[in-house]
């Protein structure tokens, strides 16, 4: 088996120790708090005698020491009380019941009760013999268990001959087994017993009788004030040596092994056996978690009130001689040795030496109630301690020295002589600092998470020592394990960072908080001079090294030294891991913003450029005052412009923008969350991605004068940039009316001139980009203004003119493309989704705001006869309309269409005209004037047509159009005189009608009543219905 190596870390360190003036033999050993202050211990012997120590702990006492001068070793401040003889024989156990002030002691199979101070005479139990094993019922909070007040047998024994007898008679107690309300008083909370005995295993209870109150139970002069009353009887037990109860489990140790028996039914199984019939059975109730500690040789497991295992077996290193239980450990005494072994993990915490070799039997014994952080050891022999050190010249595998605290004398004395040591758990708090003391941040970690667990710790302590740990490992350099830690503590506040980042004093000086904690570490200072004292700390290191002496630093940085730069690099990236954490946090307005300004800080220091300019351009808290001039003199203006457009100062970013135009390289900038419709890709040149970022501030800015001051530079760059400043519908307040006529003051065949009001710099806008202005203008902010309309439409009309003349071009001589006059130049033809000339039709049609004069003296001289044909109708030219269609177009389908929208007969006949007779020594169109006298010849003059025809028009086609007019007409013509005699016939019977009608008549009379309201009618005015009922006109 491996050898269990102790952890580094002290949890019980000596209060006090007792040797009494004569040898004495131990046996037992209990104890108890009769106070807050105050701990009684009870010490049995073999001779039968119960002595009582008194600790008390306001008195001064000194805590566990590596030194070996013996004047360090814990005073002597237990004292002695009393002592009493309880029989001949060995005190096999004692029982403590501080709730009531008594002590049950078992020797020589008999059991004896005395009060807990050893005043009154002690008393002998004797309605039990041969009692081997005393166990008190535990019940646990949580689980419901059988009740035996509700079923008690009977009253066995009293403290007087007169009680007993009255109570064997049946006083206090039905017949049927239930207690009368003059027994109610005699019961005292849980004082429930499983007495071994014989060949059974009998349950008692303990009463208080003669009306004991708390206030006279320790002076009571008939000697016990109590009485025991059997529960149940349980036979066939036997041999039993050890034994526990929990709830409604009782579980005993055997020489064959351990079982568990049903205190309500009695049915007894069996848990497991021991391997060695030699072997010794050992149980330990550990009360804390309500379960049992059962020993299998040097081996213990712990299980739960049904004996099923519930955690690992612990490993000690010899059988023990006795065991006890304080907060989460298991102490052990044996082999001259007491060891502390974490229950859960099983790892031995802590060991001490309490014995000399072969001195013999040793005994814990802790408080019954596990409420106590005392636990006491009796020896039979003085010997020495043995405590953790870390001191050079000992052995590396062992971090022990031993302190000797007298000499042995002889030693065939040793086994006559007693002595006790009073051992205090440390606080949690020390345990903690002692080991970050020691640098062993794990295990402290460990320790506190464990202690949270359990409930001994708040999560907030965790969170301290989380920083704590923290800090201590930002000064020995380990800062990505630091700032691990600092993300783990939910209490540590960012701005205890900020003493690492910017010097003293500074504008978050006072938000510091000043906590040292336990002062382990150095106060915080600049990462600068953290890196330049760990590394001064690594050379003194290494020249002590090779001196023998060992230190605390860092093998790897002893082995390994590092560079002071890959130092400071660390540092600052994982203080900036931590503060971007923190931003995500809630935080007050003014720890907002020292995180965010000295996080650019930090950014700026590792020149991680795309780091800052995220920073700068989202929403951020940065103090604008600290970080421009270190912006500016560092060369990060783009960092600067973005920050100053976060803050809203749109005219110093725009400056900076306008500068970088100037001045940028030609390299290539890429920007992937720009997604712009008017640019085929992400790529932009210097120039033109700081052109995007300053139109990106003007698009929301409702600032005129700012728009016109800087949209000259932009539109340099780009024009496309430009329009879409003067387009943006982000800002709040559109631009004024004033502001656009500026904007479009001048145009001139091919640029738009506009001059700014206050400046003297020219934009020059081409004119597919005026026309996009202007159709935001129209279509998308619905502006009336005939200036814009009338100005969109010539705009229109000589893009449609350019590219008509370039289309015709292409085709004759198989022409290059036009030249690209910006990045966006190349893609004027995806400025509209429609053709330039569908979309000047669409217009032309749509909108009656704009001069159709003006646009015809644009087009006048061009082949746009379908745009020239809108424009002499929206002007009442039906003439000229009808020969561009019928005649320029030869659209004959459209020029119907307009004569059938004027709606007057003779618009065909003019469109005949024009087909027979083109004029200009154009061929006649036939075909096109038969189609009309097809289509719309029975609405027409056969006589106007027939004078109309020309002579050289083919007979044939002649003759079939008359002969379907003629048809057509008389078709016509009788069609009309049936509707006419219809229509006779319809008044003829109308007029029938109203004759019959009229001849009705009715007679009335003095007697004649209104058939609505019954009232006679006499000289009243009065109607009569078609039904020939007469009403009144009332």
């Amino acid at each position: 088996m491996a050898k269990l190596q102790p952890s580094s870390r002290t949890v019980l360190e000596p209060l006090a120790d007792f040797e009494p003036a004569k040898p004495v033999r131990i046996r037992s050993l209990a104890t108890s708090n009769s106070s807050d202050y105050e701990t009684l211990v009870y010490i049995g012997t073999q001779s039968g005698s119960l002595i009582l120590l008194s600790l008390n702990r306001n008195l001064p006492h000194l805590s566990n020491s590596s030194n070996a001068s013996t004047t360090n070793a814990p005073k002597n401040v237990l004292s002695f009380l009393r002592s009493v003889s309880v029989c001949d024989l060995p005190v096999d156990s004692i029982h403590v019941m501080a709730d009531i002030g008594r002590v049950l002691v078992l020797s020589d199979g008999f059991m004896f009760l005395i009060d807990s101070l050893l005043i009154q005479p002690v008393k002998k139990l004797s309605f039990l013999k041969s009692v081997t094993v005393i166990s008190r019922r535990i019940r646990s909070d949580d689980t419901e268990s059988f009740d035996f007040s509700e079923n008690l047998s009977g009253l066995v024994e009293s403290v007087s001959a007169s009680q007993r007898f009255l109570m064997k008679l049946g006083s206090g107690i039905r017949a049927n087994g239930g207690k009368s309300r003059e027994f109610d008083h005699l019961r005292e909370g849980n004082l429930v017993f499983a007495i071994a005995a014989a060949k059974k295993l009998v349950l008692v209870e303990l009463l208080l009788v003669n009306g004991l109150n708390r206030s006279d139970r320790e002076i009571d002069s008939s000697g016990g004030g109590v009485s025991f009353v059997i529960l149940k009887e349980i036979q066939g037990v036997d041999g039993v040596k050890t034994m526990v109860w929990i709830d409604d489990s009782i579980i005993i140790g055997t020489s064959s092994g351990y079982s568990l028996i049903s205190c309500v039914s009695g049915h007894s199984s069996l848990i497991f056996s021991l391997p060695d019939p030699t072997s010794v059975p050992h149980l330990k109730l550990l009360r804390k978690d309500h379960k049992v500690l059962l020993l299998v040789d040097n081996v213990g497991i712990i299980v739960n009130a049904y004996g099923q295992p519930v955690s690992g077996s612990l490993v000690f290193r010899n059988f023990p001689d006795s065991v006890g239980e304080i907060s989460s450990y298991v102490v052990v005494a044996g082999d001259e040795k007491m060891e502390l072994y974490h229950k859960k993990s099983g790892i031995c915490v802590q060991m001490a030496l309490v014995a000399a070799e072969g001195s013999g039997v040793s005994v814990v014994a802790d408080a019954e109630d596990g409420s106590s952080d005392l636990v006491a050891v009796a020896t039979p022999s003085k010997a020495f301690y043995l405590f953790e050190a870390a001191l050079p010249g000992f052995s590396r595998d062992g971090v022990f020295c031993l302190t000797w605290l007298d000499d042995l004398g002889d030693s065939s004395d040793s086994s006559d002589c007693l002595w006790v040591i009073c051992y205090r758990k440390v606080p949690s708090e020390e345990q903690i600092r002692d080991l970050l003391r020691k640098k062993n941040f794990k295990e402290a970690i460990t320790l506190v998470e464990e202690l949270e667990s359990e409930g001994e710790m708040t999560k907030e302590m965790l969170s301290f020592v989380h920083a704590q740990v923290g800090f201590l490992l930002l000064f020995d350099l380990h800062f990505e394990e630091a700032v691990d830690h600092f993300l783990q503590s939910e209490t540590m506040q960012p701005t205890e960072i900020f003493p690492f980042i910017m010097r003293d004093p500074n504008r978050w000086s006072l938000l510091v908080p000043r906590n040292r904690y336990w002062g382990l570490h150095p106060p915080p200072a600049p990462l600068e001079d953290v890196v330049d004292d760990g590394l001064m700390a690594i050379q003194r290191a290494i020249f002590l090294r090779k001196a023998g002496v060992e230190t605390t630093v860092d093998d790897d940085f002893l082995l390994n030294p590092p560079s002071r730069a890959d130092l400071l690099e660390s540092a600052i990236k994982n203080i900036i891991r931590y503060l971007q954490v923190s931003r995500r946090k809630e935080l007050t307005s003014s720890v907002r913003e020292g995180v965010d300004t000295l996080l650019m800080y930090l950014y700026r220091a590792l020149n991680n450029v795309d780091d800052m300019e995220n920073l700068a351009s989202s929403e951020n808290s940065c103090i604008v005052e600290e970080l421009e001039t270190l912006l500016d003199e560092s060369g990060h203006l783009r960092t600067l412009a973005f920050l100053y457009a976060s803050k809203g100062m749109n005219s110093k970013a725009l400056a900076i923008w306008r500068i970088l135009a100037r001045n940028y390289s030609s390299g290539l900038w890429k920007d992937p969350a720009m997604e712009s419709e008017l640019l085929d890709t992400n790529t932009l040149s210097g120039k033109e991605a700081v052109a995007a970022e300053a139109a990106k501030i003007l698009e929301g800015s409702s600032d005129q004068d700012l728009v016109l001051q800087h949209l000259g530079w932009i539109a340099d760059v780009c024009q496309v940039l430009a329009v879409r400043v003067l387009t943006s519908e982000r800002r709040d307040d559109q631009l004024s009316p004033g502001f656009l006529d500026e904007v479009i003051a001048a145009i001139d065949p091919k640029k738009v001139e506009i001059l700014q009001r206050t400046h003297a710099t020219r934009i020059l806008l081409d004119v597919t980009n005026l026309c996009r202005y202007l159709q935001w203008l129209i279509e998308d902010q619905d502006s009336h203004d005939t200036r814009f309309h009338t100005l969109y439409a010539l705009s229109l009309a000589k893009s449609a003119i350019e590219a008509f003349e370039t289309e015709n071009s292409s085709q004759n001589h198989d022409a290059g493309r036009l030249e690209k006059t910006c990045s966006a130049g190349s893609e004027r033809n995806l400025i509209f989704q429609s053709p330039v000339r569908e979309r000047l039709q669409i217009f032309l049609q749509s909108s009656d705001l704009y001069d159709p004069e003006e646009v015809l003296d644009l087009i006048e001289g061009s082949e746009l006869w379908l745009e020239k044909a809108i424009l002499y109708r929206k002007l009442g030219q039906e003439t000229l309309v009808l020969q561009i269609l019928a005649l320029k177009l030869e659209d004959s389908e459209a020029a119907e269409q307009y004569c059938a929208e004027i709606g007057r007969p003779d618009a065909y006949m003019q469109l005949l005209d024009m087909y027979l007779d083109p004029q200009d020594g154009k061929e006649p169109m036939f075909k096109a004037a038969v189609r009309l006298l097809h289509n719309h010849g029975e609405s027409l003059d056969p006589l106007q047509v027939l004078e109309t025809l020309s002579p050289d028009i083919p007979l044939q086609l002649a003759a079939d159009t008359i002969l379907r007019m003629l048809r057509a007409r008389l078709h016509h013509h009788r069609q009309g005189q049936i509707v006419h005699n219809l229509s006779r016939a319809v008044d003829v019977d109308a007029r029938l009608a109203r004759l019959e009608e009229r001849s009705r008549h009715v007679q009335i009379n003095d007697e004649s009543l209104c058939d609505s309201c019954h009232a006679r009618l006499g000289t009243k005015l009065f109607a009569m219905y078609p039904d020939d009922s007469v009403v009144c006109y009332k």
